[in-house]
């Protein structure tokens, strides 16, 4: 099956890469890590005007939306806010044990729920890998929609296919530009095998995250791909990229840690590797 994109479809993907493309999200994204919100909180409002929070029931558009988050390295709580708990209006996060024991960004959401109930309490916070994902302990009970919790996976799918493709244009610029010995390292055969099988994992991975907005393919496959493409374009960057990639000071950073936070996050490949089995036997 070929899914194709309407022309609304493209032209609201091409308005929001372009909007973000100049609101400089990388010191967004260092400001919201070092616990200033205000310019996140402006840049959600923008986003609002565009219509992001209001794309809980329309599943192409949050995930096309959901890309460019990722591409950009938009901080804050979209996944919980939008996908799950559908907040049109106002920030929200939600801790939903075991898949989401942690509630993203609970110091700036106006509301904080565990499960269907608002939180009793909100704790410390706990460190993440990804300094922009800030992860609070809360405590309360309720219960999980289900649908809801799809639409949240298909949403970080959704991301972390964004944040696979920015490292993979990132890499590939890098690679035109470092020269070692008297060439382009890009020229080596060795790089551009590597860099090709991120960008195959990547197009194998989009058709399935469409498949799930459509509700032709399970949410846990989309998962699944987009983490091991994610992941596999992480580890190509940083090791075409050497040691600089390591460094918190070059932006290449704020992705790979991002991508490596998201992997596990709202369920873990084990546990989606475990729902396709089932939905397959």
């Amino acid at each position: 099956m070929k899914f194709v994109l309407d022309g609304d479809q493209l032209d609201f993907a091409g308005a929001l890469d372009s909007l973000l493309a100049n609101a400089d999200t990388v010191a967004v994204a260092r400001a919201w890590a070092d616990g200033d919100h205000e310019p996140g909180l402006k840049l959600w409002g923008r986003l609002a005007e565009m219509g992001v929070t209001s794309l809980a029931d329309e599943p192409v558009f949050l995930v096309l939306a959901f890309e460019r988050l990722g591409y950009h390295a938009v901080p804050g709580p979209w996944v919980e806010s939008v996908a799950y708990l559908g907040r049109a209006d106002g920030i929200a996060t939600v801790a939903l044990p075991p898949h989401v024991p942690y509630a993203l960004d609970a110091d700036v959401a106006d509301e904080v729920y565990a499960g269907s109930a608002r939180a009793a309490e909100v704790g410390d916070p706990v460190g993440s890998v990804d300094r922009a994902r800030r992860l609070f302990r809360v405590t309360g009970e309720g219960a999980t929609d289900e649908a809801a919790f799809d639409r949240a996976v298909l949403a970080t799918s959704a991301q972390l296919l964004g944040a696979g493709e920015r490292i993979l244009t990132d890499s590939v610029t890098y690679v035109k530009q470092r020269r070692q010995f008297g060439r382009e390292i890009g020229s080596y055969q060795a790089i551009k095998h590597q860099l090709a099988d991120v960008r195959i994992a990547l197009d194998f991975a989009r058709p399935l995250v469409l498949g799930a907005a459509l509700g032709e393919v399970p949410v846990s496959a989309a998962k699944i791909a987009c983490a091991d493409a994610a992941y596999r374009s992480s580890r190509t960057g940083l090791q075409v990229h050497g040691a600089i990639g390591y460094t918190q000071e070059f932006d290449l950073s704020i992705w790979l840690t991002k991508v490596r936070a998201l992997v596990t996050a709202w369920g873990t490949p084990a546990y989606h590797r475990q729902q396709v089995l089932e939905g397959l036997v």
